[in-house]
């Protein structure tokens, strides 16, 4: 009897563990149907990024950019988070209760974001309706059926024209102007788009060189609507916005720079602050951390300087590096050359310091001409979800003159490997992961990995020239940088021209690169704080792995841990990297970690 009754308690156990383990997957799979049916939302609602993504269900159309349009889509983000509410978290697996907090809080921080109506100022000088050609040269253009998508988006290009006009006038009639300085360099953008020789077209771009697979019919066909649909519809549509831009937005866009100027602004900053950081700091806090890194990296760049035997300032010590021919090439197919030559450099030394390395390739692309001038010294943008376009590390060709060779090196690390495609290629190809952690991710993280891979240059080999070293500095100082001049613009009152002038004296970046980067700031409040916070926890957590693991540390093993969640915010990482410490140190060990000031 004993042994029966203990065969019965037995089976017990077994059914209210079965029963326990059926609940949580009953729980979890609820989840992830949210989960799917927001996605699904998103890639309805965004036909642009599916396409960018590489699913090609909506290839015909363009986003919504009506007012009601955004209020659709913010009830749907309401709805989200209602749809979390029907789900109760402690039936969750651990994998899954981290998928709902990033679930919540990407809405959350959506909901409110809306209040502020940033819509309202639709153009940016570094995109917007203006440039929807570069759209041509990032989507799949291999089918017949693609150029056939691309023609139809074509036709249907003055919709979305007309909605941003909408929205600039209801943004001017609610005090939401954007900077005049910056819609000053908009009207040659948009006249790029008003030709008379639809072969001179932007949008003209992806039928010049067609895949050899296509007949000669095929082409001339394609080729022929091409033409007729830029001169009929495309250049007519570009001629209202030019028109209406012209001569009614710019005049009336505002003089000042701050976003604290906007309705609501400095809690809007604010906002910005804590979303892009991941953190709690304030605009105070963030300005404060930032004079600490500048002085650090001027204390560094000062030994550089005695080393390379420069006698004079360190301003005079910027000049020189700013203007010697030594330290810039002639052409723009010599600076690509290099550039591709740096990478192959970097490729076979990524073993040393990862376990896994993404299957997806990059390529190296030059940025487009009609961008260049008014755009970043490079980017990077990632792989199609569908495997059918590799990661592309653009770079910024316009007047090779104030390229320098010393920050090509810095700059190659931080946007393709190991900074931007080997982290968000391998986050891509992590198994398991919702679409919504796959596809997207918080900028402390992604922008904190590619800052801190610049300082994974030296164990790759790199920066063996003591100014390819300043150049690291000068990259680490431009972020320090930020934290001062963003938080300076945007919370503290300062002029724009006083940004530039504190950004020349401190790095010896080129003074056209430093315009454009103030410029970005001014139109990205928040964003650019999130590099150098990120890259401090990230130097931080391995600090502390190192000091916690002794010997039994492996920066490789330490690289996969942290890479292999995706992006997250930075308290979750910790988190992430905390347990993993425990689990790697000895029985009865005791981690302690070392003191930081953040």
């Amino acid at each position: 009897m004993h042994h029966i009754a203990t065969l019965f308690c037995l089976w017990l156990l077994a059914s209210s563990s079965l029963a326990d383990v059926n609940r949580v997957q009953t729980e979890g799979a609820t989840l992830h149907q949210i989960f799917a049916k927001h996605w699904e939302r998103r890639l309805k609602q965004n036909p642009e990024l599916s396409s960018y993504l590489g699913d090609r269900r909506f290839n015909q159309d363009w986003q919504d950019l009506s007012a009601e349009a955004y209020k659709q889509r913010l009830e749907g983000d309401f709805g989200a988070l209602q749809d979390l509410q029907s789900i109760d978290q402690e039936l969750l697996s651990n994998a899954d209760k981290l998928n709902y907090a990033l679930f919540e809080r990407r809405y959350q921080d959506r909901v409110e974001g809306a209040q502020f109506k940033s819509y309202l100022m639709p153009i940016s000088h570094r995109g917007g309706i203006q440039t929807l050609d570069e759209m041509g040269n990032r989507i799949r253009m291999r089918e017949v059926s693609d150029f056939d998508d691309w023609l139809a988006r074509l036709e249907k290009i003055d919709q979305p024209i007309k909605q941003t006009i909408r929205l600039m006038e209801q943004g001017l009639a609610a005090g939401y102007q954007a900077p005049s300085v910056l819609m000053q360099r908009v009207p040659a953008q948009i006249e790029r788009q008003l030709v008379t020789d639809p072969e001179q077209s932007p949008f003209y771009k992806p039928f010049i060189v067609m895949p050899d697979s296509f007949s000669t019919d095929e082409k001339s066909e394609l080729r022929a609507k091409a033409r007729k649909v830029i001169l009929s519809t495309v250049v007519p549509a570009f001629h209202r916005l030019d028109t209406y831009f012209s001569q009614t937005y710019l005049p009336a866009s505002r003089q000042v720079i701050s976003t604290a100027t906007l309705p609501n602004g400095k809690a809007y900053y604010e906002y910005l602050v804590r979303r892009y950081t991941t953190t709690d700091m304030t605009p105070e806090e963030v300005h404060k951390l930032g004079l600490k890194e500048v002085e650090r990296n001027l204390s560094e760049m000062r030994g550089i300087m005695e080393e390379v035997g420069f006698i004079g300032s360190l301003e005079e010590f910027f000049t020189y590096l700013r203007t010697d021919k030594k330290f810039y090439f002639d052409t723009p197919e010599a600076l690509f050359e290099a550039y591709l030559a740096i990478s192959k450099r970097i490729d076979p030394e990524l073993v040393h310091l990862f376990g896994k390395l993404p299957r997806m390739p990059y390529g190296l692309k030059k940025i487009p001409d009609a961008v260049a001038p008014d755009t970043t010294t490079a980017y990077y943008t990632r792989p199609a979800a569908d495997g059918s376009r590799a990661g592309y590390y653009y770079v910024n060709l316009y007047k090779p003159e104030t390229r320098p060779k010393w920050e090509m090196e810095v700059l190659s690390v931080h946007e393709a490997v190991p900074g931007h495609h080997l982290q968000i290629s391998l986050q891509q190809e992590l198994e398991g992961l919702p679409n919504f952690r796959r596809y997207g991710g918080f900028t402390a993280f992604t922008e904190g990995w590619g800052l801190y891979s610049e300082r994974l240059g030296y164990d790759l080999g790199m920066y063996k020239d003591p100014y390819s070293r300043f150049g690291q500095l000068t990259y680490d100082m431009w972020r320090a940088i930020r934290l001062v001049v963003d938080t300076g613009m945007h919370y503290q009152g300062w002029s724009r021209q006083e940004a530039i002038d504190y950004f020349l004296q401190n790095a010896p970046k080129s003074e056209l690169d430093i315009t454009n980067e103030i410029d970005r700031y001014i139109d990205n409040p928040g964003q650019a704080l999130a590099y150098k916070l990120g890259q401090l926890k990230l130097l931080e957590l391995r600090d502390r792995a190192s000091h916690a693991l002794g010997e039994k540390f492996d920066v490789r093993a330490y690289h996969d841990e942290v890479l292999s969640h995706g992006s997250v915010p930075l308290s979750v990482l910790e988190k992430i990297v905390d347990d993993w410490i425990a689990a790697q140190a000895p029985l009865g060990g005791v981690i302690q970690s070392p003191d930081h000031d953040l």
